[in-house]
Formats: structure tokens, sequence, C-alpha cells
């Protein structure tokens, strides 16, 4: 019986070594396809495809494709920067240090985010970003689900910084998440280390915390049965979790000359709204009750909601708007074409757009960085296809189509009054704020800053005017 129970340990041991190396290798075939890895100027058609990913650019592609002064055609300021508000409130602020950071899919959240990040490590911060679409399933999540990443980052944090983390301290977050359930600590053998002064049992404990995560997180997405023992868990002693977290973010701080450490939460812009109201506003307090600052991404469009002004009595809310196009009176707005010409310009050869393809691009996808690295790949593909060294207007035009098509199977007819009322008369005040919300959530409708104000997507317009409604 004893020689069964030490294989079945062992067992267990090699499962969880095996899954943390499975998930290791799928984090990296992830970062390789989505990260940017192989993104390069583009030259020529065939390397469009690499210059224009979807992915937010990474640190080390800062350099070379991202580009500055954005802030100014998205606020109408350029001293006005939700990004350096909150870069100021991560050094700064030392009691509410929750921020909402509120954005349009696709305008460009993750890679000011990923900037940011660059400078405050340059600072000396330690700073965590967190995909919650990779780690978590965004349509079955709960607000214990963050707390349980949130002992990772700042456990993976205290690793990389090499702190000395007592080991009484490691043992509680051991027995944490050990009692009352099936899952035990992979123990790793360690060598100290002369650098950071880490003990051999603390280097051990910490490691094996680590991969134990590697089976919750598995079990998060995966398995429905020990997900909800999770949950419980977190849920009957979330003030003993929360006090755990802020005393390793104590021993952080410590080692960083009282610089505290900095999580932040991707992809929860990406929650319906029913998903999103559950985790953020019934735990707004305990979310934003952690003693290190932590950033969430969060949907756009329920900022119209009534409950959201509850939500501002406990996060610091800020929006990242869109570049604007156009004018509230829907002419163009030049400088903001300009901007984005010159995003384009920092990844591709301007000559593969032949004259006036890039500008009607931009225009008919209103300043959504996404839906415009879209249209441009799709334009590229079908260049390619028929052996063009440019892409034609006729390329772009059929790539703003399958954007306009999907566009406008989001909306119903009943819809349309509402749509044609913003374009033509009322973009600043809208009243139907449930409404709004729907079409901010599909992105129908798109707002811009200087002015709070909104204007229906240029190609939902488009087929409003090919349907002669306008």
């Amino acid at each position: 019986m004893l020689i069964l129970n030490i294989l079945a340990t062992i067992g267990t041991i090699l499962a969880v070594l095996f899954l943390g190396l499975l998930v290791a290798a799928i984090m990296l075939l992830h970062s390789d396809l989505k990260g940017g890895i192989l993104m390069k100027y583009a030259n020529q058609i065939s390397e469009i495809i690499n210059a224009f990913s979807p992915a937010p650019l990474r640190s080390e592609q800062m350099v070379e494709f991202y580009c500055e002064d954005t802030m100014e055609y998205r606020t109408s300021d350029k001293y006005n920067s939700p990004i350096e508000d909150i870069f100021d409130i991560c050094q700064n602020s030392e009691e509410c240090s929750a921020c909402l950071l509120l954005g349009h899919r696709g305008c460009g959240k993750s890679t000011e985010l990923n900037r940011m990040s660059q400078k405050l490590v340059a600072e000396g911060y330690s700073v965590k970003i967190i995909h919650c679409s990779t780690d978590l399933d965004l349509f079955n999540i709960v607000h214990s689900d963050l707390f349980i990443l949130l002992g990772e980052a700042l456990l993976e944090i205290a690793q990389e910084a090499g702190c000395e983390i007592e080991n009484e301290l490691l043992k509680n977050i051991q027995s944490f998440w050990e009692e009352g359930t099936e899952i035990r600590m992979a123990q790793e053998t360690a060598s100290a280390s002369i650098e950071t002064g880490v003990s051999v049992e603390t280097k051990g404990i910490l490691a094996g915390i680590l991969n134990l995560y590697t089976k919750i997180k598995a079990d998060l997405k995966y398995n429905e049965e020990i997900r909800k023992e999770y949950r419980r868990k977190i849920s009957i002693r979330s003030s003993e979790w929360i006090g755990i977290l802020g005393k390793v973010a104590e021993e952080i701080a410590k080692k960083a000359e009282g610089k505290r450490p900095i999580v932040i939460f991707e992809d929860l812009d990406k929650l319906n709204p029913e998903d999103a109201w559950t985790v953020f506003y019934n735990y707004a307090a305990i979310l934003s009750g952690m003693r290190f600052p932590v950033i969430y991404t969060f949907p756009i469009g329920l900022s119209y909601d009534t409950r959201f002004s509850a939500m501002e009595s406990y996060f610091i809310t800020k929006t990242l708007p869109m570049i604007k196009i156009e004018t509230i009176d829907n002419q163009p707005f030049q400088e903001g074409i300009d901007i984005i010409r010159e995003i384009v310009k920092k990844r591709a050869d301007l000559s593969l757009f032949e004259t006036g393809v890039l500008e009607m691009l931009i225009q008919y996808t209103g300043g959504s960085l996404r839906d415009l690295f879209h249209v441009i790949n799709t334009s590229a593909n079908r260049a390619k296809r028929r052996n063009s060294a440019v892409i034609s207007m006729e390329d772009a035009e059929r790539a703003l189509e399958e954007v306009k098509t999907s566009l406008t199977r989001r909306i119903e007819e009943k819809d349309y009054d509402f749509l044609l009322k913003i374009y033509h008369e009322n973009k600043e005040r809208i009243e139907n704020k449930e409404m709004l919300l729907k079409m901010l959530q599909a992105s129908v409708v798109l707002e811009y800053n200087g002015k709070r104000w909104h204007n229906v997507h240029p190609l939902v317009m488009k087929f409003f005017k090919e349907q002669g409604m306008v």
C-alpha cells in the first residue's frame, strides 16, 4: 500500500509538471503567432500580414513601430492623456489604486498599456500583465477568478525580483490552496542564489506554488467541479486571501525601495455586459481593495449604464478614445487621418497602396485600428492572389464590404432610426442609454472625445446610403 501511495504521489507530481510544460509551450506558440515575433516592416505585399498583426505591440517592437503623439487626436488635447494619468497613479497614489480603463476594442488600449508598462519598468517598477482570454474562459468568469490570478502574478513578480518572502507566508499560501482539496504542491529542488540571496527553501516553496498554479489555471478553464471548489474557497476566505496578497506586495515593495508591484488585467473589455456587471458591480469594493495598483480593462458601453456612477466611488475610471477622423458635423478631420497614416507608414511602404486607397480605408474604418489592420490584411491577400504588387481600389472595396457585412448583421431594422438620428441630429446627448450601450458594444456606434460625442460607424453609414436612407 505504501509503495502504491508513493507511486501515486510521483504520478501526480509528474502530471503537474507535464501540464506546466504543456501550458508553457501553448503560451509560447500563442506568443509567436499573436505577439508579433515575426513582425517586420512591409516592403512588399507578401509582408503586409506580418506588419499589420492585430496583436498589441510588445516592448521590443515599440522603437520601430510605435507612433508617438496620437493622444492629441484622441482627446483633442495633447496634454490630456488617460494613459499618462494611470502612469502617475501607479507611481504616486497610496490609497485608491484600482483603475478601470475603458475604450473600444481595437482602439489601441493594449499597445498603450504595454507602452506604459515599459516606462514603469524603466522606473524600477515590477509590472505583470494578465491576459484573461488565455488564462480564463471569458464566457464563464467570476470575480474570484481574478483574485486567483492576482496571486500568481504577485508570486511571479517576487520570483523574478528575487524577493526573500517569509517561508511562513509562502506556507500559508500553500496551505490555503491545499486545504480541503485534492491538489498538492509539486515540490522542486532549487539551489541558493548568491545574486539574490534567496534561500533554497524559499525558492523551492515558491517554485512549487507556481507549479501548483499551472494546475489551478487549467482547472479554472476546463474542470467545472474543481473550478467550483476554488471559487468557493476564495468567496468564503476572501479577506484572508486579500491579506495574503497585501503581504506579498509589501515584500516586493521592500525589495524595490518602496515601489509597489503593478498588475494589469487585459481582455476584460470583451466580457458581455451581464458578466461584467456580475464581476465588477457586485464586487467593486473587493476588486478595488488591493494595497497595490491594479488596472482592469472594461467595456466602454457600460459607462452609460446607471450603475456605473456607483462604481466610480471605488475605481478611478479613464477612457482611451478612438482617434478622431471626422468632425462632429460629419466632415473629414484631416489631422486625425494624417496621424493614422503615420501609424501605417511605421509598418509599411505606402507605395504598396494605390493612390487614394489608404485614405479611403482610414475614413471608412472610423479610427478603429483593429478594423483598419483587418481591411489592410484582407486587401493585401487579394492583391497577392492576383499577383499584384500593390493594393488596388477594388481590393480595398472588397475588404471593406466584408467588414460592413459583419457590422450590419449586428443591427436590426428597428435600430435604423436610432442610428440615423445620431448621424443627423444628436451626437452629444443621446437619451436612450440602453440602445447606446448596445450599439457601442457592437462597435456600430463609436465614441470620440474632446467633447464626448458619438457617431455611427462609417461603414454602417455606407450601408444606409446604399439603401437610399441618407
